[in-house]
């Protein structure tokens, strides 16, 4: 796996509060979907070849993809849809939760779905997608924790 950058903000709660101030400058709705939607076209490529069932997050109507790395020090995650929302959706994720020890991703909730109004926004098979991933990365931690 490539050497990942270190996590924007110092801990996840530091990147939840980022987060929910960014949000908090945009005025509606559709600014805020404009906003999820360059975030993930950001993310770093995908490799084609992880694009396998074995790394297949289920529960999601669109398709996406999570790999995890690394060990309960640090756990790395990267992952990809092919829905754009959703992409947006991961970064914001991989933001608060990717570069972290795994006891910090298991204890950390995602406030910020409800702190900038995600949880009233997103259709419900997109909050089905969402919890999935999380549930996915959770997973990914507990397993590095042993």
């Amino acid at each position: 796996m490539n050497a990942q950058p270190e996590p924007l903000e110092s801990s996840a709660e530091q990147a939840q509060a980022a987060i929910a101030d960014e949000f908090a400058f945009f005025g509606d709705w559709t600014e805020r979907y404009q906003y999820l939607i360059d975030l993930g076209r950001k993310l770093p490529p995908f490799p084609e070849a992880e694009k396998t069932e074995e790394h297949k997050v289920t529960g999601c109507q669109s398709q996406v993809w999570l790999v995890a790395g690394g060990d309960a020090r640090r756990l790395d995650f990267r992952a990809i849809s092919d829905s754009s929302i959703v992409s947006g959706l991961i970064a914001l994720l991989l933001r608060v939760y990717s570069g972290r020890p795994a006891a910090e991703i298991v204890a950390t909730e995602p406030r910020f779905v409800e702190a900038i109004g995600l949880a009233k926004h997103l259709s419900p098979t997109r909050s089905n997608g969402l919890a999935s991933m999380l549930a996915t990365i959770k997973r990914h931690a507990r397993e590095a924790l042993g």
